[in-house]
């Protein structure tokens, strides 16, 4: 079920009422720590355009009786990019330590003359997610909207999170990968086409990485439903090292340019001079 409709608050309590253990909540291997920072440059073309700041928070948070990590990811342009449109997004999750799903998820977007602030709240009992977002006209949320969500649902953080943690040495080349994921109004069944591996030209230097393109949906923004690759450390950590997107016009690129507090080091087959 992808609409809302004004019965599923009502629905949600009788689901409730039958819904009295707790859900069974899968074990995933983790690849990170607290305290983890990732920080990214982002390219438009030659142009230097902004960056991004991935962090896992120190403190280990209760929501919903469940431990999460707070994971917050913050975009913003820069240099001349920030005067022709100044961007300034916070991306946020509370993500189960041991099941790797979102028990919060908000957004905090200003991008030029657009703003939005909306909150999702998912109830793993129930499988009913609340979205809320801010009328800044009026200064208060508006009435929420109800989602039936299914089991092992993602948000776009805890999603990412959780393609860390798979086992690539048990995917064949060519292979879909898919989850679940929340979005906006709408629940997406998530396709990655696993691509092998290769070595990749870092900052850092040369990288073994595994390669993945998402299947993405028709829009506005990227060229094609194979416009993405991103290349991820084929080590323990298994994180982004690059991103390469193929716009409708021109093209972006997102490097890593540090990564701190790392579960391992990371693994560099030759280093720059």
């Amino acid at each position: 079920m992808k609409k809302s409709f004004n019965l599923l608050p009502f629905l949600a309590l009788i689901f409730l009422s039958f819904q009295s253990s707790e859900p069974h909540y899968r074990v995933v291997e983790k690849s990170f720590s607290q305290n983890e920072v990732l920080e990214y440059k982002v390219s438009y073309g030659f142009i230097s355009a902004g960056m991004t700041r991935v962090e896992i928070d120190s403190q280990i948070y209760s929501i919903n009786n469940r431990p999460c990590y707070k994971i917050e990811v913050n975009g913003r342009t820069t240099g001349a990019f920030d005067m022709i449109a100044k961007i300034n997004d916070y991306w946020g999750a509370y993500v189960d330590t041991a099941a790797l799903i979102p028990h919060i998820s908000y957004r905090k977007l200003s991008e030029g003359g657009y703003r939005k602030h909306e909150i999702v709240k998912f109830d793993h009992k129930t499988s009913f997610l609340e979205n809320k977002t801010y009328d800044f006209k009026n200064k208060v949320f508006k009435e929420p909207k109800y989602y039936l969500f299914p089991a092992n649902v993602q948000d776009i953080i805890s999603g990412f999170y959780y393609l860390r943690s798979l086992d690539f040495d048990t995917i064949a080349k060519k292979d879909t990968i898919v989850f679940n994921t929340f979005f906006e109004d709408r629940i997406y069944e998530f396709q990655i086409l696993y691509q092998g591996k290769e070595v990749v030209k870092t900052d850092f230097g040369n990288i073994n990485a595994h390669v993945l393109k998402p299947v993405m949906p028709d829009n506005k923004v990227f060229a094609g439903e194979n416009s993405i690759t991103c290349w991820l450390s084929d080590d323990v950590n298994k994180i982004p090292l690059k991103i390469k997107a193929s716009l409708f016009i021109g093209s972006a690129e997102v490097s890593l340019e540090k990564a701190e507090n790392l579960k391992s080091p990371l693994v560099i087959l030759k280093e720059n001079n």
